[in-house]
Order: structure tokens, then C-alpha cells, then sequence
């Protein structure tokens, strides 16, 4: 979804049925039917009305009001539902002219394969679960026990960002596939740390 912020809100609040739970409910009046929707989103959006929002080089024209009314078309409990927010700048004259190919695709798609096989042979007695994102909050109790130096980093973010229960559940998710991602079976403060950049988003305003 290109330019999530320019769609109705109302819009936007029917993406967090399927996007919880995987399906979607529609209720009539003598019926309720339920149908599978599970998938990936990707969206993107501008940093404000005009686009320029923390730009190096571009100054912005709007206003704080402005940007606030932007963004206030995604609530707080749509966004907890995006497992990965990221800021992407502006690329410096360097990087678009210097050729940097970066990793190969092949490395990136086998260190990814491994990480689904080590979730798939955690999952063994768990036949309903087939990635990480499907974890339930008992399931993140058994697979996601943190540390002191873990739980103390999670539990100041959560109390310094204002974040829900549910977006703390999702940095474990995110923490957890990190760690498969390394290849490794314990979460750290390093995993916590990298998925809480995640939920970390400016909201521009």
C-alpha cells in the first residue's frame, strides 16, 4: 500500500482483524461467515504532507498541526499490528552514484531458510504454529525468556515509549526471528535491542 496516510481511516481500521488473527468476520443478519486472509503488508508513506519532514536537504512547509492530522489517520492500534517501521532517508549524492551491490541474495535467502528450519524444529509439537509471527503470548513465556540485562532494556522501552502489550509481544517475535536469523537458541540484549528499533518509528509530528 503506497501512501498509507492518503487512504480513509476507516479503511485502514478494517486491516486489524486479518492482520491479528488472519481472517476476516462478516456478520449479516442471519449468518456469520469467516474467510482466510493471511498476508504479508507492505506500506509506505511520507513523513508529511509535503514530504520533506526531517529532510537534510528539502526544509518543510508544514505545520505541527498539519503533520499531526497526517498521521492521525493510522491509530496506535494499527501500528501495533506492523511488526517492522523503519525510516528510510534520503541517500547521500555517494550512494547513488558509488556501486555497492551489498549481500548476495542467494546468502540472504539460505541464512533465511535455516532460520524457518530452526523455528519449524521448535514448532515439532506445536503442528498449528509455522513461523514465528504465529506465536501466542504462552508461547513467547517458552521461547522467548529473556535475561536481566534483556528484560531490563524491554521493560524501560516499553515504559519510555508508552508501548501496548501487544506491541511488546511483537519485539519478542521480532527478537526471536533475529536470534534464529543468527543462529542462536537464546535471546540477548542485542536481539531486543535491534527489534525494538523496529517499534520505534517517529511519527513525524
Amino acid at each position: 500500500m503506497d501512501e498509507l496516510t492518503e487512504f480513509n481511516r476507516k479503511v485502514l481500521e478494517f486491516l486489524r482483524q486479518p492482520l491479528e488473527d488472519g481472517y476476516v468476520s462478516i456478520a449479516r443478519t442471519r449468518q456469520s461467515v469467516e474467510f482466510p486472509a493471511q498476508f504479508t503488508l507492505v506500506a509506505s508513506t511520507n513523513p508529511c504532507p509535503c514530504g520533506f519532514f526531517g529532510d537534510s536537504v528539502q526544509p518543510c512547509t508544514c505545520t505541527p498541526r498539519a503533520r499531526e492530522m497526517y498521521w492521525a489517520k493510522l491509530s496506535g492500534p494499527l501500528m501495533d499490528r506492523i511488526d517492522l517501521q523503519v525510516v528510510v532517508s534520503r541517500l547521500k549524492p555517494q550512494e547513488i552514484t558509488e556501486h555497492n551491490p551489498g549481500e548476495p541474495s542467494e546468502q540472504v535467502r539460505q541464512r533465511v531458510e535455516s532460520a524457518r528450519q530452526r523455528a519449524q524444529t521448535r514448532f515439532t509439537n506445536e503442528p498449528k504454529l509455522q513461523c514465528n509471527a504465529d506465536l501466542e503470548s504462552r508461547h513467547l513465556r517458552q521461547w522467548c525468556q529473556l535475561d536481566d540485562p534483556s528484560r531490563t532494556l524491554l521493560e524501560t522501552a516499553v515504559r519510555k515509549l508508552g508501548l501496548s502489550a501487544r506491541a511488546t509481544d511483537r519485539i519478542l517475535k521480532v527478537a526471536r526471528t533475529i536470534a534464529d536469523l543468527a543462529a542462536v537458541e537464546n535471546l540477548d540484549a542485542v536481539h531486543i535491542a535491534e527489534a525494538i528499533q523496529y517499534r520505534t518509528i517517529d511519527r513525524m509530528q
